[in-house]
């Protein structure tokens, strides 16, 4: 499990991406690069990182599923995701 803090930090900067990003288009668009550095750091989508919903792992990173490799391996053996199965040929 990560710590609390870091999951709160990462929903603090989805937020400050989602409240800037109109503004960040427009700079973008008018090339005013001095005005795009004076917007905080953390409303750059750049810093955003994926993590599980569940855990807060931010490595192996399932996008379709949205959690962690190791959580998604648990949920599957236990039949907690419809429609998938181990495979064996």
């Amino acid at each position: 499990m990560a710590k609390e803090s870091m999951k709160a930090r990462e929903v603090k900067r989805a937020k400050l991406v989602a409240k800037y990003a109109e503004k960040r288009e427009k700079l973008k668009a008018e090339g005013d690069y001095q005005a795009l550095s004076r917007l905080p750091r953390n409303s750059n989508p750049i810093r955003l990182h994926n993590r599980c919903k569940l855990t807060g792992r931010p490595k192996g990173y399932m996008r379709q599923f949205g959690i962690s490799r190791i959580t998604f391996r648990e949920m599957a053996s236990s039949g907690l995701i419809p429609g998938v199965k181990k495979a064996s040929w």
